[in-house]
């Protein structure tokens, strides 16, 4: 189980830089009118209209056996399935991290992450714009559970 949990994680990791480094590569560089290039700005980051909250696990829930069910709440937001560069503060999807790896890419806002060790734990849930990327200011919340077989 912990080497398809391992693989899944590499891909998700693999998808994240990849679309990063697609879009750091489609933005091309502006020459001045002496033909230098010059000094790119950093891209604007949008801000978000979304509230999300973490209903289960609780913080400070203890969970009995290595399978955690998570729900989360999503308000001023939807979470859309295509990935796309056209922003907009409303629209994106949620990484989910569980001790700062991350475990998915997820389009609902219920799944069952499956093989946790027994201790404590914390897990992270952040609605990230199509692109993958955060919004500013990040839109994130996080509890601290505790597993227990």
């Amino acid at each position: 189980m912990k080497s398809i949990r391992g693989i899944r994680t590499v891909l998700v990791v693999a998808a994240i830089v990849l679309a990063g480094a697609l879009t750091a590569c489609s933005k091309g560089s502006a020459a001045s009118p002496g033909g230098s290039p010059s000094a790119s700005s950093p891209a604007v980051r949008l801000s978000s209209t979304a509230q999300l909250a973490i209903v289960s696990p609780k913080n400070g829930q203890v969970i009995a056996g290595s399978s955690v069910d998570l729900r989360v709440s999503l308000k001023g937001a939807r979470i859309v399935p295509a990935t796309t560069t056209h922003l907009v503060p409303d629209q994106g999807h949620l990484h989910v991290f569980l001790d700062n790896q991350i475990v998915s890419m997820t389009f609902g806002l219920n799944q069952t992450i499956p093989g946790v060790s027994p201790g404590q734990h914390v897990l992270r849930v952040e609605f990230v714009a199509s692109d993958h990327g955060p919004f500013d200011p990040r839109v994130f919340v996080s509890v601290v559970f505790e597993v227990r077989n």
